[in-house]
């Protein structure tokens, strides 16, 4: 009895053993063998969506089941941890170069999205023939007003994204200030209360680890209905999307970057012979947090940076600084909008630069984070993600190159940090220039 029990306790060691990413890209392939062979066979497709289709949606919902909770947590967590005190010249350039850099990274991708259209043609349906359901686009001045919430626990409940991070960035930014009050009390309370959404944000990453364990298997069962209806016509737009973000993250580097550094008089190439050695590290495991020591030292070692800055402006960075993941974003969103024929117009758009850069600092420096971020987004933009829609189908289709997404703009994501920690040294005249 004891070795049975034993044998059924190691009956699916091997799965949670082998790397997430080797799994899901295997049920990446396997989802398109089996779906452009079950796509010759009409009545066997059409057996095979009906008794598969349960394994996809539970994935679908479990994704959407942690949307809200992550995005309240972790841009709480973000906010708040910037401390008042710490704002000062140094700060408040930090926080105006991350922002603006990842505002124009999404517009580099939608840019880039607009001029090469990724996912035209595809024509993805959903289960009832329909492409998705796809609000009205409000005005400009109705898109601005409903950021703001009238009620922040209704907009919580009905998962209104916009309003949801505008009420979690203002109470982060309120705890941050409380935090630095000069009464003690009120201090360590506040400091408790950040402590708690830090903890419930850390706790929130761990869900998504867990679902992220099912995820090969949504993969697997999504992708191959998509290729069941569509065949092998979809290999295509999925090797051009990645194509279409790719060029996006090396405009990134070269326009954004190039640009600033030239205008503080560093070198582009100069910079990146220093920092390689952490962007190949980020490329690698796909974690800015992860990568966060060799940044820390790289930017010391290589580019000059003192620590009394690169201590505050990269630990800040890792957390909020996320332009390869807003250009993720952009692509992304866009890539889904053609997959379903219902491109996203320019109110539509607009919310999508809003969205993703404001979500910035809210997307966890973990694997994976970005493909939670895009379920937000998508749903800004009146895309419901919803159970066998067309829009699920398209996004199960990024879902299943995330993590060749993920290296990218993980890389760009701490290729920006420490572009930042560069110039912010060199405007305040500490950056040691022997090094360039």
């Amino acid at each position: 009895m004891s070795n049975e029990t034993k044998k059924d306790g190691h009956f699916l060691s091997w799965y949670f053993k082998a790397n997430l990413l080797s799994r899901i890209m295997i049920a990446l392939i396997l989802g398109i063998i089996v779906g452009c062979i079950l796509g010759t066979a009409p009545d066997a497709a059409s057996s095979f969506v009906k008794y598969s289709r349960f394994f996809g949606d539970l994935f679908i919902r479990l994704l959407k089941m942690i949307v809200v909770p992550v995005i309240v947590f972790s841009l709480i967590t973000g906010a708040a941890s910037i401390a008042p005190s710490q704002l000062g010249r140094v700060g408040l350039k930090t926080i105006i170069f991350y922002l603006g850099t990842s505002a124009f990274a999404v517009v580099i991708g939608l840019i880039l999205a607009n001029i090469l259209q990724p996912g035209t043609g595809l024509n993805i349906l959903g289960e009832a023939g329909a492409a998705g359901k796809v609000s009205e686009s409000p005005a400009l001045s109705s898109v601005l007003l409903n950021i703001v919430p009238t009620n922040p626990v209704e907009s919580l409940a009905k998962g209104d994204v916009l309003p949801i991070i505008f009420f979690a960035l203002v109470f982060g930014v309120a705890l941050a200030i409380v935090r630095d009050s000069k009464n003690e009390l009120t201090a360590k309370t506040a400091d408790a209360l950040y402590h708690l959404c830090s903890v419930c944000a850390d706790t929130m990453y761990k869900v998504v680890g867990g679902i992220m364990q099912y995820a090969p298997v949504g993969v697997f069962v999504l992708i191959a209905i998509v290729f069941a209806q569509q065949g092998p016509k979809a290999v295509g737009p999925l090797l051009f999307v990645t194509l279409t973000t790719y060029i996006g993250l090396i405009l990134q580097i070269v326009i954004c970057y190039g640009l600033l550094l030239l205008l503080f008089r560093l070198g582009l190439i100069k910079f990146l012979k220093g920092c390689y050695e952490a962007s190949i590290t980020a490329f690698v495991t796909r974690s800015s947090s992860g990568t966060l020591p060799i940044t820390l030292r790289v930017s010391e070692e290589k580019l000059g940076a003192p620590r009394s800055v690169s201590s505050f402006t990269l630990p800040l960075g890792a957390t909020v600084n996320m332009d390869g993941t807003a250009i993720y974003l952009a692509v992304c969103a866009m890539f889904i909008g053609f997959a379903i024929g219902q491109p996203l117009n320019m109110s539509q758009q607009l919310t999508v630069v809003i969205t993703a850069t404001l979500a910035a600092i809210g997307t966890a420096g973990v694997p994976g984070a970005g493909a939670i971020m895009l379920l937000m987004v998508l749903e800004s933009v009146g895309l419901n993600v919803a159970e066998g829609s067309a829009v699920a189908a398209a996004y199960a289709m990024i879902l299943g190159i995330d993590a060749l997404l993920d290296m990218g703009r993980t890389s760009v994501n701490v290729t920006g940090d420490m572009a930042g920690v560069c110039i912010i040294s060199k405007s305040e005249k500490v950056l040691d220039m022997k090094k360039w």
